[in-house]
């Protein structure tokens, strides 16, 4: 980091946060209006090196990040594209597209988390993680940069959502609200392992389950039912319910 350049402001981290999250917005704002264009122009540029030199990067370092990262923008956006169509699609509530890019939390923090991924991919480590925490102060959606997500995924609601640095999901899988996908034990030492699960294609996750640990792997096209605790692996195809018990008793009889 280069401190000096932060000379005359009271709050280093005040500072980095307000440029992370304009730059953000400004990335985000381009994606919604489905116009590169808007990315590709010099207030982009100035604002990403800003961004860099600030926190990761001498100004050499800082234009080759922008060369390579302007290069895959429009992979992202075709990304982006499919995400907010399997949740149209999927979503019956959902009235538009634009609906979807505009007001969904679930998209608001994929669109981030991609954006922090492709950053975290070449090597930035620092504003990837300031992207996705702006998206969980907006959405209490919590989504790792470092995570491996497949395409067209879908989050409704969110509220509460975890997904931690080595989680491994893959395409058209559905998550809601309350999903936690962790690790069993959390210690220093495990760092360079993988410590959350893997979600292969086409699974469902229902609200409030926990599934933890790095070789607990959720078979293709399973179903995980509303409040399960799952530490160990699921076949393919397997639907995996929590069993509860309720009691409906009429207020007439005495307790």
């Amino acid at each position: 980091m280069k401190l000096d350049a932060l000379k005359g402001y009271s709050s280093t981290q005040h500072v980095i946060s307000e440029f992370s999250e304009a730059f953000t917005e400004m990335v985000f704002l381009s994606l919604t209006r489905r116009d590169a264009t808007l990315i590709y122009s010099d207030d982009f540029d100035t604002s990403f090196k800003t961004v860099l030199n600030l926190v990761e990067a001498d100004n050499g370092l800082a234009a080759n990040y922008v060369a390579s990262i302007s290069s895959k923008l429009p992979s992202l956006i075709s990304m982006l594209e499919a995400d907010a169509k399997s949740i149209y699609n999927n979503d019956p509530a959902a009235e538009s597209l634009n609906e979807v890019l505009l007001a969904y939390p679930g998209f608001f923090a994929i669109a981030h988390y991609r954006i922090a991924n492709l950053l975290y991919n070449e090597g930035i480590k620092i504003i990837p993680r300031l992207i996705t925490e702006y998206a969980h102060s907006k959405t209490g959606i919590d989504i790792h940069p470092a995570a491996t997500i497949g395409s067209e995924f879908f989050i409704d609601h969110g509220t509460g959502i975890v997904i931690g640095a080595t989680t491994v999901i893959g395409n058209r899988v559905k998550i809601y609200q309350g999903v936690t996908l962790g690790a069993l034990s959390v210690s220093k030492s495990m760092s360079a392992r993988k410590r959350h699960p893997t979600i292969e294609d086409d699974v469902v996750i229902y609200a409030g389950s926990t599934i933890l640990g790095g070789s607990t792997v959720i078979g293709h096209n399973s179903t995980i039912g509303g409040n399960v605790w799952l530490v160990k692996s699921v076949p393919p195809y397997s639907k995996v319910y929590h069993e509860s018990k309720v009691v409906v008793k009429s207020q007439s009889v005495n307790f």
